[in-house]
Formats: structure tokens, sequence, C-alpha cells
């Protein structure tokens, strides 16, 4: 069958042994897994979120702090019963949720997988760059309960320089409307675990914090200020950043303030910003919280 799964559609058979952008094969391939408490505290909580790091990506990104996996596909390749031991054994572990971190390549096998865990379902967690064709979403509509989902670019410019992929804005924003049209405002039960809905994650990149502010516009105008937004500060010059120009430092104050002085005037309530401090404390719109968030996905 020819893989179209991501914006891609590079149309291969990857049955034949044939491979597309991702370098992705037939049999899963997974770069470690385990209870994850770095994420946002709705899905992190206090037991950790059943994370699975999924080895090759749709996109490249120049920064990419997970690139020995999404990028030269080191990882350990698992078949439908070994994942799916791997899911029975995260729920064994009390993690509050399933968290599949870049599962594009692999969206069947997790189906399958998920379907023969032999364990009671866990909420899960579509942990994604934002780089989705919404009619791939929409056919695995049962793998998303939340979506933890990037919108890194506002320029197509950018998107392909650092990312290669130079249609990420048009095609993110639409993964990410039918994100919200589906999934809707974040829901969470009485121990303020998150049981659906949205966390939009917007990485301020060096250079370029205007384009997070005109993501947060376009969210405003287009899905409202009620998203549950992760502004993030914690960029680092991974990878092949760290020879490119721009992208070879951390953000400054100045691009810190574009962006969350943008947050504020917008009217978002709710979420958690970053603070641009070394030890990157973080605060709670609106209200204290306890310092600790990340993400499984860091720069990438």
């Amino acid at each position: 069958m020819n893989c179209l799964l991501c914006p891609r559609q590079c149309g291969v058979d990857r049955a034949k042994s044939a491979t597309g952008f991702c370098n992705a094969g037939v049999i899963p391939r997974v770069f470690r897994y385990g209870p994850h408490f770095g994420e946002e505290p709705p899905v992190s909580g206090e037991r950790g979120s059943g994370t699975v790091f999924f080895s090759h990506c749709t996109m490249r990104c120049c920064y990419c702090q997970n690139h020995p996996w999404s990028q030269s596909n080191r990882g350990e390749d698992m078949d439908v019963p070994r994942l799916a031991k791997i899911f029975k054994t995260l729920a064994e572990q009390g993690c509050h949720n399933w968290n599949l971190v870049s599962p594009t390549p692999w969206l069947p096998q997790i189906r399958e997988a998920l379907a023969t865990a032999k364990t009671t379902r866990l909420p899960i967690v579509f942990n994604t760059s934002g780089y989705e064709r919404a009619d791939t979403l929409a056919e695995y509509a049962d793998l998303a309960d939340v979506a933890l989902c990037d919108l890194r670019y506002a320029s197509n410019a950018t998107a392909r320089a650092a990312s290669e992929a130079p249609d990420y804005v048009g095609v993110s924003r639409a993964a990410l409307s039918w994100f919200w049209k589906n999934l809707g405002p974040l829901q969470e039960d009485a121990d303020g675990i998150a049981t659906r809905g949205v966390i939009v994650r917007i990485l301020i990149l060096p250079g370029h914090a205007r384009e997070a502010a005109d993501n947060l516009r376009w969210i405003a105008k287009n899905l409202g200020t009620d998203v549950h937004i992760s502004l993030m500060a914690q960029y680092t010059p991974a990878h092949r950043a760290a020879s490119l120009d721009v992208w070879n430092r951390g953000i400054n104050a100045d691009e810190y303030a574009l962006a969350t002085d943008a947050l504020e005037s917008l009217g978002f309530e709710n979420g958690w910003v970053q603070e641009h401090t070394p030890q990157r404390h973080e605060t709670l719109l609106g209200e204290d919280m306890k310092p600790g968030h990340g993400t499984a996905g860091g720069n990438g």
C-alpha cells in the first residue's frame, strides 16, 4: 500500500522495503518509552505520562534535540505484539495516559497494537509537530483524545529553511483546526488530568519571535482564546543549529517579551508560560504554579 500518511504523501510501498522522506519501514521503531514527568501538568500528573518516543519524523528541524532517533533513525524495531506489551506495561505502571510522540509513520501499527494490548484503555495523547494531514487525523481519530500540538512557524520560508517543510503553515493550521473542532477545549478529571481536548505548544525561536506572535493572533482569530497555550522559552541550539547563523543562540529578552506581550494582549488565560531564566521556572496564566514543565519534544 502506498504511504500517504503525512503531508508529504510520498506514495512509497513501505511493505516492499521502499522508504520515503521519513525513512520509516514497516516495523515500528521505538527509541525509548516509560513514565515521563516533563510534560504540561495535566498530561504528566503525579504518576507520569506513558510516553513512547517513536523513531523517524516527517520534518528535519535543524535544531532538533531528538535528532538521533528522529533523523538518524536510532531505536529498536518493535513488532505489533511487542508494541502492545509496551502499552500494557505503561498502564500497569500507573501512567495517566499513552503519549505518542511523533506517531504518524506508525499509525496503522499503533492502532493494531492498542487493540491487542489487553489492558484498560488510557486516554491517548497525540504529541505532534503539527505537520499532519487532516484527512489522516480523521482516519485515526480514535488515537487522539488529547492533542499536544505544536504551531511552530507562521512563514513557509522559515519552515522550509529550518525544517524542510515548505507547506508547514497551511498544513499545520488545518491540522490544529481539525483537532480543535473534534476535541475542543481541554477537559480534566477530578485529579486535574487531561482526558480530552487541545494544548497548543508555541516554541519561541531565535530571530523568529514575530512568528510566535503571528500564530497567537491566528489562534485568537480562528479558534478563540479558550485554547490552552503552552508558550515555551526553552529553545537550545542543538544538532545542526549550533553552526547556523541566527539558530546558534537562545532567544533574547526582546524576543521573549514580544511573544509574551502578544499572549497577554490577545486575552489568552489558559495555559503555561516558561519564564526566560536559566532555571526556566514557569507560571500558570492567572495563578501560581509549581515549576517543572518541560516537553517531550524539546526543540523538534
